[in-house]
């Protein structure tokens, strides 16, 4: 039996912690948060044991993991003090606010040989699966370049601010959208070398971003747009994007399905043909245990868990590939900082400069 903590009761908290309790093999022994009420009504009614205090949790509770739902500027200490303790670490996204310390954490998981996750949901998503499966298959050619975007209606008013619209704790749409997207281009391509015009807007926030925009440079030519607005009032609730030109088709994808195009001649999976094919997310998602608000948010969980029972630290989302998402990120910001040229030089030689002033490798 694994037994499990959660830690941070608000939406994102419930949500694991609804999504978890049910997983076979799993006894959720302690909850973790700052607020009495929701702590109180989780003791009633389900004789969990609460805890307005981490440490001491973390020095009473019989655990073997935690998932972190707290706002991201308590991650690097909190997912610190698990693995010190010889938990595996479940980290809800944003998993920090440098990239530089979601590296640290990820050479620390590495050291004590721990499952560790972030919860960059998508790569869960069977569209967004199915699109990974095509690119190794290699049927659209060589990529040339992607257009990644996310949009939904977070901030559509000047108001109060919450944690995740203050750059010091949540990030902003930088970090609670933009990583989204971000995060499906390093899966499909890897760490882009530079990036460049990189415009991080605010629209009603007083104090972070509500529209990111930038293009994204990879060392063996294709480019990548970024485009993302969580101010957005066109959209229900929050849509990722993604569309990927090559040599021999097109793919587009969001949540609800993946649409191919492709040319004749081109090296087709089974039960694709040329020209243009669908494939839609009620036959790309594999069942889970248990349903609550989508497949994908139970299916990381789950994967977690048998990450845990099988003793393989190594997943698809774990805290190296979620430091790279956040590396790219510290290239946005200091990228937008920079602020556009003035001196009216041509195109090319913006690209070159900004490869050589903001390369992740380079710096």
């Amino acid at each position: 039996m694994i037994k499990v903590a959660v830690v941070g009761l608000g939406k994102m908290g419930i949500s694991h912690l609804g999504l978890v309790r049910p997983i076979k093999g799993v006894e959720v022994t302690a909850v973790c948060d700052s607020t009495g009420y929701i702590l109180d009504v989780l003791s009633k009614y389900t004789g969990i044991k609460t805890y307005t205090d981490y440490d001491k949790m973390l020095a009473e509770a019989d655990l073997d993991a935690v998932i972190i739902a707290t706002p991201s500027r308590f991650h690097v200490p909190m997912v610190t003090a698990a693995m010190n303790k010889g938990l595996h670490v479940f980290c809800e996204k944003p998993f920090t606010l440098s990239g530089s310390d979601s590296q640290m954490l990820a050479d620390l998981a590495a050291e004590k040989g721990l499952v560790n996750q972030v919860g960059y949901h998508y790569r869960f998503t069977g569209a967004f699966r199915e699109v990974k499966r095509l690119l190794d298959s290699g049927v659209i050619g060589k990529v040339s370049h992607v257009l990644a975007e996310a949009y939904g209606p977070v901030v559509l008013k000047a108001k109060g601010s919450t944690w995740r619209t203050r750059r010091v704790e949540g990030g902003g749409c930088l970090y609670d959208y933009a990583a989204h997207p971000i995060n499906l281009l390093n899966w499909y391509f890897g760490m882009p070398s530079s990036v460049g015009g990189s415009v991080l807007g605010r629209i009603f926030s007083r104090d972070t971003d509500d529209e990111v925009y930038s293009t994204l440079y990879f060392d063996d030519g294709k480019t990548a747009q970024l485009s993302v607005n969580w101010s957005d009032e066109s959209y229900r609730k929050m849509s990722t994007k993604i569309s990927i030109w090559g040599t021999h088709g097109r793919i587009y994808a969001d949540r609800q399905e993946v649409q191919l195009f492709a040319r004749e001649g081109a090296t087709l999976p089974e039960g694709y043909s040329p020209g243009w094919n669908a494939r839609y997310t009620t036959e790309l998602t594999d069942e889970v245990e248990f349903y609550i608000r989508g497949e994908e948010y139970s299916a990381q969980l789950e994967n977690f868990v048998a990450a845990i029972t099988a003793k393989k630290p190594d997943q698809a989302n774990d805290f190296t590939s979620a430091a790279q998402t956040d590396r790219v990120i510290s290239m946005l910001i200091a990228d937008a900082d920079a602020g556009p040229r003035e001196d009216g030089g041509q195109l090319a030689l913006h690209a070159a400069t900004q490869r050589k002033r903001f390369s992740f490798f380079g710096r």
